[in-house]
C-alpha cells in the first residue's frame, strides 16, 4: 500500500478538462494523448527533455514504440523539440509543448463560431415565420431577398428585424417599405438592440404623454374668478 509521504512526493499533473475533452477533436489518437501527457507531467517537474525510456516504462511500451508516437507528435505540431544555450554555452534540448494549447484555443473559436451561425441560423427561421404568421401568406421571393439584404448588407439583427415587424403590426402598416423605414430610424439613433427599442418606446411614450397634458391644460376653459357671493352681500346693503 502506497504510503501519504510516497503520494505527496510523486507530485500531481494539473491538467485542462478542456485538452481531456477534446483531445480526439484535435487528431490525437489515444496513445499520443498519452504520451503528451508524460512528457507535460515531466514539465511540471520541472523537466522539459525527460527520459523517453523512463516514459516507455510508464506506458508499458517499446523505446522504439515512443519515438514512433513522439515523431507523430512532433509531425501534427503538437510537441517542438527545441535546442538552446545556456550561460555557459552548452547546449540542451527540450520539448516545447505549447503548441497543443494553441491548438485548442482553435478549436474553442471554432465551436464558439460554430454555435453562434446555430443560433444566428435559428433566429433567422423563427424571423422569417414571425413574418408570414403576421402577413397570414408565404412571402415572395422578393420578400425573403429584402430580408435577406437586411441581414447580410445593412447587418440588422434578426431579433432588430422582427422588433421592427411588430412595429409595424402596432401601427398596422402591413408593408415592407414601413419596416424598412423603422430600422433605418433606429439605425439613426444607433438602436440595435431590444433594450434600445424598448428604451426608445418609452421615451416616445413619455413624449406623447407630455403633449396630452399640455394639450389638456391648453383646452380648460378660463374661470372667472369674481366672487358673487360677495356681491349679493353688498347688493343687500
Amino acid at each position: 500500500m502506497i504510503s501519504l509521504k510516497d503520494y505527496l512526493t510523486a507530485g500531481e499533473t494539473t491538467i485542462s478538462n478542456l485538452l481531456l475533452q477534446n483531445y480526439t477533436k484535435l487528431g490525437l489518437t489515444t496513445n499520443e494523448f498519452m504520451l503528451w501527457l508524460q512528457l507535460y507531467s515531466a514539465h511540471q517537474a520541472g523537466e522539459d527533455f525527460p527520459d523517453i525510456t523512463v516514459i516507455a516504462q510508464n506506458m508499458s511500451g517499446t523505446v522504439e514504440t515512443i519515438y514512433e508516437t513522439l515523431n507523430n507528435l512532433v509531425g501534427k505540431g503538437f510537441v517542438i523539440l527545441e535546442t538552446a544555450l545556456d550561460d555557459q554555452g552548452r547546449k540542451s534540448d527540450r520539448y516545447d509543448l505549447l503548441p497543443a494549447f494553441e491548438k485548442i484555443s482553435i478549436i474553442q473559436e471554432q465551436q464558439r463560431v460554430k454555435k453562434e451561425e446555430e443560433t444566428t441560423l435559428e433566429a433567422q427561421k423563427k424571423m422569417l415565420r414571425a413574418f408570414e404568421q403576421e402577413f397570414g401568406r408565404p412571402l415572395s421571393p422578393i420578400e425573403y431577398q429584402k430580408i435577406g439584404y437586411w441581414v447580410e448588407e445593412d447587418h440588422y439583427s434578426p431579433e432588430l428585424i422582427q422588433l421592427a415587424l411588430q412595429e409595424a403590426v402596432l401601427n398596422q402598416a402591413y408593408n415592407f417599405k414601413y419596416i424598412e423605414t423603422v430600422l433605418q430610424s433606429w439605425e439613426k439613433k444607433n438602436i440595435r438592440s431590444k433594450v434600445q427599442v424598448e428604451e426608445e418606446q418609452r421615451r416616445r411614450k413619455q413624449i406623447l404623454l407630455q403633449k396630452e397634458e399640455q394639450n389638456q391644460t391648453e383646452e380648460l376653459p378660463k374661470v372667472s374668478l369674481y366672487n358673487w357671493l360677495e356681491r349679493k352681500d353688498s347688493d343687500a346693503e
